[in-house]
């Protein structure tokens, strides 16, 4: 799986657990990707709107998620 950042095509190894509470349930969790270099980035974008709930590795994405 590859880093969710534009143009990034390195081996993500974080998943950042988000949503958006104006379009979904607070038990409903969507997933980016991040690499190393990628993982503040992605996740302050997603902290500045209030979006993100977790970031954990990729091998422990919660089912459901996605």
């Amino acid at each position: 799986m590859n880093c969710s950042a534009k143009a990034c095509r390195q081996e993500a190894v974080w998943a950042l657990l988000w949503n958006n509470p104006k379009l979904h349930t607070p038990e409903r969790l969507k997933v980016w990707l991040a690499c190393d270099e990628h993982r503040v980035s992605l996740g302050d974008f997603l902290s500045l709107r209030g979006f993100l709930r977790e970031t954990v590795p990729v091998a422990e994405i919660p089912d459901g998620a996605g």
